[in-house]
């Protein structure tokens, strides 16, 4: 059997829906299994554990005639019988139309499900995750959703071990930062990121109490400016640099506590079981937080990150 999932989206939204894929991969052992994603979304594949092949096409592009035509070309040529989509505009339904795939997934509901042959009720008052995994509906597959998880390569565990060793905390526990600066939020007008001056509240107070505990930043490409003003106030924090989704997967299954807003990396920790505590704006942690003590999310009570006190944080931190 061959199947092609078509899912829009970043890297957090592939996460996500990776526990759909692999529940297809355990009924379907032999299945070959690829994705249409947007070439931000890529990264995430070096994690998963049963894709075969990533086909890259951005879905939010103004996509002409022959855009679309160069997809629909790249599908028909692959004679998949199974097609499963994450997408609800009526582009993507015609397109799934015209690839001639015999059996068409989606969401019933919106203009697209015209040109489904198993459309899926939409249950969005859930966990991302198991709003996903409802699509297996469609196929007769009425399991739980399972946790999500994630397979890191071998030689990026290596590369944390060694990192670790470079920072001096190869034999001892750490709280990691990711501070989510992601210029795509601030684009789009979505508030993502928690102000500097509140993470320098909550990392002095970690440092009053445990003095002894190190406290790692992540540092990726539109975080250095972020990172910079932190190293200012707070000399001893140690600051790591992970290339790729695969180590950036390694640094935070090592660390004691993630300490992060709603972001990519908080899908990644969720992923390998550690303790989490993130912070939301606008967005709703119900929907992309599984029900765990395990992990925690803090909303602002009107809807602005900045209205999240260090003080209420740091209270969720050490439990009063």
């Amino acid at each position: 059997m061959r199947i092609v999932a078509f899912v829009p989206g970043g890297i957090g939204d592939q996460i996500l829906f990776f526990p759909t894929l692999d529940d297809l991969k355990q009924v379907y052992p032999e299945a070959h299994i690829d994705v249409v994603i947007e070439p931000r979304a890529e990264d995430a594949y070096r994690v998963s554990k049963s894709v075969q092949d990533t086909i890259l096409f951005d879905y939010k592009d103004r996509n002409s005639l022959a855009d679309f035509g160069n997809l629909l070309g790249t599908i028909r040529e692959r004679e998949y019988d199974v097609a499963i989509s994450l997408g609800q505009r009526w582009e993507v339904g015609l397109l799934l139309w015209l690839t001639g795939i015999p059996v068409r997934v989606g969401y019933a509901g919106n203009t697209g499900q015209i040109f489904l042959t198993n459309p899926v009720p939409l249950k969005q008052n859930q966990y991302a995750a198991c709003m996903y995994h409802d699509l297996l509906k469609g196929l007769g597959i009425d399991t739980p959703c399972p946790e999500l998880s994630i397979s890191v390569p071998t030689k990026d565990l290596d590369w944390a071990d060694a990192e670790r060793k470079r920072l001096g905390i190869q034999n001892s526990g750490y709280v990691l930062i990711h501070g989510g600066a992601s210029e795509r939020s601030r684009t789009n007008g979505i508030d993502k990121i928690y102000p500097v001056e509140s993470w320098k509240g909550i990392i002095q107070d970690f440092q009053q109490r445990q003095p002894d505990l190190p406290l790692v930043v992540v540092q990726e490409p539109e975080d250095a400016e972020f990172v910079k003003e932190l190293l200012q106030s707070t000399s001893q924090l140690k600051v790591t640099k992970p290339e790729d989704i695969g180590k950036l997967a390694a640094m935070i299954a090592g660390a004691n506590l993630m300490l992060c807003t709603d972001s990519a990396p908080m899908h990644l920790a969720v992923a390998v079981k550690t303790y989490t505590l993130a912070l939301f704006g606008p967005t709703d942690p119900k929907r992309l937080l599984p029900e765990s003590n395990r992990f925690v999310g803090i909303k602002s009570l009107t809807g602005q990150m900045s209205d999240i006190s260090p003080q209420t944080v740091l209270e969720k931190v050490w439990g009063g």
